[in-house]
C-alpha cells in the first residue's frame, strides 16, 4: 500500500496512553484517526490530548467509518472476539492487543474470519519487534551458545494492594481472564520462546488459585517441547514474597539470561567469558510493532506477530491452562 493508513483505536485505556496510542500518529505512513470509549466524555478527553479528529461511544460507528482503514482493538481479552469478527466483516486491517482472546478456539474463529477474507491481522506481541530480543535472537542464530538444549522462565510477584483490596480488576476477574496476570502476562513471554526458539508441539500445566484473593488463577507452572527439540518449563506465581522475571536460555556452549518485563542487561555467559548487552527501549515501547505493521502492508517486510502467530500462542497457552 502505498496511501496513509488510517486507524482507530477501540478502548483508548490506560495501555493506548503511553505504550501504543502515540505510536500510530509517528509512524511514517499511519495516522491516527478516531478513538472509542463506552463513555463519550472520556472519548473526548483522549482525541483532544492525542490530537485525534474523531470520538464515539459506539464500536461500530466506529468500525464503518468510510475514513478508518484500519481497527486497534485495544480492550480487555473477552470482548477481543466479538470487535474482530466485527472488524473482519467490515473488510478492514486490523491489530489486536495481547492475548488474541480468552480461548485459542474463539482465537481460532477470529484468524479464520480474516484468513478467509485475506485481511492482514496482527496481535500485538510487541516483544517480537523490540530490538533488545531481536538481540537475544541474533545470539541464538549465530550460536554463540551452541545447540539449545532448554529454556526456563520464573516469573513471580508479591499479591498487589489492588489484589489484597476489594476493588475490581478485569485481568483477575475469570469471566474476563480466566488465568488472571497469566493471561496478560505470560502470555507475553510464551510468545517470546516461540519467536526465539520455533513452534511448540506439546505443552501441559497445573494451575490453581492459591490466595483466593480473586476469582481468576494465581499460580501456574507448565513445560513445552519446541518442534526443534528444545524442552521449556516456567513458573508463574503472583503471590510470592518477591518479584522475580528470570529467563534461562541454556545451550551445549553456553547461556543467555535475561528478563521479559526487565530492562536488565542481557547477559552471554560462557565456560570462558560473560558478556552483558545494554540496549534501551523505544519510546512508545510499540512504536517498532506499529512500524513493521506500516512496513508489512506495504510489502517491505513480514511482520513477526501476525494472526497465525497469535493463533499458536493462545493454543500453548490453553494446553497448559488444560484447556484443550
Amino acid at each position: 500500500m502505498d496511501k496513509t493508513i488510517k486507524w482507530g483505536i477501540i478502548g483508548c485505556g490506560d495501555v493506548t496512553e503511553v505504550k501504543s496510542g502515540p505510536a500510530y500518529s509517528l509512524v511514517n505512513g499511519f495516522e491516527l484517526v478516531a478513538v472509542m470509549r463506552r463513555r463519550l466524555e472520556l472519548a473526548k478527553d483522549y482525541a483532544q490530548r492525542h490530537g485525534v479528529k474523531t470520538y464515539y461511544d459506539d464500536a461500530d460507528a466506529l468500525i464503518n467509518d468510510r475514513n478508518v482503514d484500519a481497527v486497534y482493538i485495544a480492550t480487555p481479552p473477552d470482548s477481543h472476539h466479538f470487535y474482530a469478527l466485527k472488524v473482519a466483516k467490515a473488510g478492514k486491517i486490523c491489530c489486536i492487543e495481547k492475548p488474541m482472546a480468552p480461548s485459542y478456539m474463539e482465537c481460532k474463529e477470529i484468524y479464520t474470519a480474516f484468513a478467509d477474507q485475506n485481511i492482514p491481522l496482527f496481535i500485538a506481541y510487541y516483544r517480537r519487534s523490540l530490538p533488545r530480543f531481536d538481540k537475544v535472537k541474533s545470539l541464538i542464530d549465530n550460536n554463540a551458545i551452541g545447540v539449545i538444549r532448554y529454556v526456563n522462565w520464573n516469573l513471580a510477584r508479591t499479591a498487589s494492594p489492588a489484589d489484597l483490596s476489594e476493588d475490581y480488576n478485569w485481568r483477575t476477574d475469570a469471566k474476563i481472564a480466566p488465568a488472571g496476570y497469566f493471561d496478560d502476562l505470560a502470555s507475553h513471554g510464551l510468545d517470546l520462546c516461540i519467536y526465539l526458539l520455533g513452534g511448540i508441539k506439546e505443552a501441559s500445566g497445573a494451575s490453581l488459585n492459591q490466595q483466593q484473593l480473586y476469582t481468576a488463577k494465581d499460580a501456574i507452572s507448565g513445560s513445552w517441547l519446541h518442534d526443534s527439540g528444545v524442552i521449556g518449563s516456567a513458573s508463574w506465581n503472583f503471590g510470592a514474597y518477591k518479584r522475580e522475571d528470570s529467563v534461562r536460555i541454556v545451550g551445549s556452549e553456553g547461556e543467555l539470561r535475561f528478563s521479559v518485563f526487565g530492562d536488565e542487561p542481557i547477559e552471554l555467559i560462557t565456560n570462558t567469558s560473560q558478556e552483558t548487552f545494554v540496549i534501551d527501549q523505544p519510546n512508545p515501547i510499540q512504536l517498532y510493532h506499529v512500524d513493521h505493521m506500516q512496513k508489512h502492508l506495504s510489502g517491505i517486510s513480514q511482520h513477526p506477530s501476525t494472526g497465525e502467530s497469535g493463533l499458536h500462542t493462545a493454543w500453548v497457552m490453553d494446553k497448559i491452562l488444560g484447556k484443550l
